[in-house]
């Protein structure tokens, strides 16, 4: 596995159990909502699905990082399928955000489209990085 896949592997592993507190725990607060791009309107009623996408988020970081530790111990087979895994996770959710901009679940509409471009270019690097 080269450099660039495992860089990119990383930092968007790291950035999305940075971000899991402030969607599992702290959407309520006015800055997150800003950070994270959303209304504050109705905030109580999704918090349930918040704190869940944070926590799956967070686990396919996790998950990229063991696949990295795997590949670092000797199982390099069984560790860049697990970080492929992750990665492919990371990218199609991100990807998911944009599709329901799209389909008008994004309050404002077009709201997601700077959270999708961030969160979807690194794995995709990574993955492009992987597969040539």
């Amino acid at each position: 596995m080269d450099a660039l896949a495992q860089v990119c592997t990383v930092v968007s592993a790291v950035v999305l159990i940075a971000v899991f507190p402030l969607e599992a725990f702290l959407v309520d607060r006015p800055w997150v909502q800003r950070f994270l791009g959303i209304e504050p309107h109705g905030i109580a009623n999704v918090h349930l699905w918040s704190f869940c996408i944070g926590a799956r988020n967070a686990l396919a970081g996790v998950g990229a990082l063991t696949g990295l530790w795997m590949v670092h111990r000797g199982d390099e087979q069984t560790g860049t399928v697990v970080v492929v895994v992750s990665l492919a996770y990371m990218l199609l959710a991100s990807l998911a955000m944009g599709v329901a901009d799209l389909l008008g679940y994004w309050r404002p509409r077009g709201g997601s489209v700077r959270g999708t471009v961030a969160s979807s270019v690194l794995p995709a690097v990574a993955l492009v990085a992987l597969a040539v």
